[in-house]
This record gives C-alpha cells, structure tokens and sequence, in this order.
C-alpha cells in the first residue's frame, strides 16, 4: 500500500522500489502541497550556494541528482546555467521537471546500482534534499565520483540530524584521497512554518 505522500512518509522510505511508488504519486502535486505549503527552502539555498562558490563559470556539464520536479534546476536557470541533465529514480517526477524546460536530458536511475553514464562526463554534480534519511546514504558518492571528471565541483545537501548517525562524516574522512577543499556550510533547509528547525550541511569540494 502506498503512504499518504508527505514529509513523514519520505523520512520513513526503506528502499528504492517504496521511494518510486510515493513520489510517483507526489509527483504532480509536490511543488504546491510541500514546496510551496512548507516553505521548502533547500533547492534554492543550496543552487546559490554552487553559484557562489564557482568565482566564474567555466564550461562544462552539471548533473543534478535527486533533481524530482526541477526545483534545483529552475534555480541554476535563474543563475544563468542551463547545460543541465536531471537524474532522479521516479519517473513521474522527471516529467514533471522536462515540463519547466530546465534540463537538457532527463536520466532515470538509482544511485545504488551503476548509473548507465559513462565515466568522467560530469564537471559539476548538484543535489538538494536527496542524502538524507530515507532517500540515499553515503554509498552513493562513490558511483557519482565515478562520473565526474577530475576537478569537478560538487554541491550537496545532507540532512544534519543524520550527518553523523548515517555515515557521512565518515564516508568523507574516507574519501580524503579522492576529494579536496572540503567545506560543509550549515544551512536553513526551510523558510519558515512548522518545520523552522530543519537544519541541513552543504557540502562543498573537488574531486583530485
């Protein structure tokens, strides 16, 4: 049985399978009834934050990850960045984010398997709400270091209430070799309402 779609149903996901039935039935109404309703801060907050810390784009691709209905690429856009491909696991969510023409190809995928992207293809990897709790753990580093090129940026959000408890602090003291310029800013996950305290860590660094 499918859960009511909402903040809680996400936290409680288990497995990829429940997080594509739940978002494939949130997916049309997500923008207004959680975006929008709760004050959903994350996408934007974390997309200026990749905009700040690039000191001039370069060219290159950008892959968000987790992209759900294009709030992270409708951001970018605002920024001026639109060599963009999104990647999420449900279907019906992309449909939604190729709908605001924000993205130059859509891409289906689960972040614990092998993506079907070649190695090395990405010079910017962007993600807002999608480690955390429920969703992906720090596994899944590894796969999108695989795809991106030496150099490349990343801009991640993580939930902080599971930084440590998940693995993350962790993961990233394993990745050492792998990764440099390390930076985690606290950040604001929404503007205000009943979820106020929701507090999350940008993670800011390029691959070696």
């Amino acid at each position: 049985m499918v859960k009511k779609p909402n903040l809680d149903a996400a936290y409680a996901l288990q497995s990829p399978s429940e997080n594509r039935l739940l978002y494939a039935e949130w997916a049309e109404s997500y923008d207004h009834d959680f975006a929008k309703n709760m004050g959903y801060a994350l996408p934007i907050r974390v997309a200026d934050a990749f905009s700040e810390n690039l000191n001039g784009f370069q060219n290159g691709r950008i892959l968000d990850v987790g992209a759900g209905t294009g709030l992270v690429g409708q951001r970018l856009n605002f920024h001026g960045y639109s060599d963009i491909d999104g990647l999420d696991i449900s279907l019906e969510m992309l449909e939604v984010a190729k709908s605001k023409g924000c993205y130059q190809h859509m891409i289906i995928g689960n972040l614990y398997s092998r993506l079907q992207i070649q190695d090395n293809i990405y010079s910017y990897i962007i993600s807002a709400g999608t480690f955390t709790h429920g969703h992906v753990g720090p596994s899944a580093l590894d796969e999108l270091l695989r795809i991106s090129k030496p150099g490349a940026l990343f801009c991640i959000s993580i939930n902080s209430a599971h930084f440590v408890s998940a693995g993350f602090e962790k993961k990233f003291q394993e990745l050492d070799e792998k990764i440099t310029q390390l930076d985690l800013i606290p950040v604001q996950i929404y503007f205000g309402g009943e979820h106020t305290d929701g507090q999350g860590i940008v993670a800011i660094f390029r691959t070696r």
